[in-house]
């Protein structure tokens, strides 16, 4: 099974699409799209961990692809808040049965 997050991260611009596929509802492999070098970099350290027991991720422990994903960014010097590795998680989420597939929003206005 597979499932597909499209991911609008503001205003850096680097639309990215992450796809999930687990044969098992378990154990999830990873492919990212997208022209943001550091999340090209998150894509390969996800690889190198792949695949993600999904189950393991709701552990008390750090979800592993949100402690690498907040690493590299802060290495990198970019922003922490970044929606692309969260964007990751919930797919797998989905693609797992872990969560429902719905859509999400963030609407940010300056007051």
């Amino acid at each position: 099974m597979n499932a597909r997050a499209e991911i609008d991260p503001g205003i850096c611009k680097f639309y990215t699409v992450v796809t999930a596929e687990s044969e098992d509802n378990r154990h999830v492999t990873f492919e990212f799209e997208s022209q943001c070098e550091t999340i090209k970099e998150l894509a390969m350290q996800i690889n190198e961990i792949s695949p993600v027991d999904a189950i393991r991720t709701l552990g008390p422990e750090e979800n592993p692809m949100l402690s690498k994903a907040r690493h590299l960014l802060q290495k990198k010097g970019c922003c922490d808040a970044c929606i692309v590795p969260a964007g990751a998680v919930k797919v797998m989420q989905i693609v797992t049965n872990l969560a429902l597939p719905k859509d999400v929003s963030l609407s940010i206005t300056k007051e």
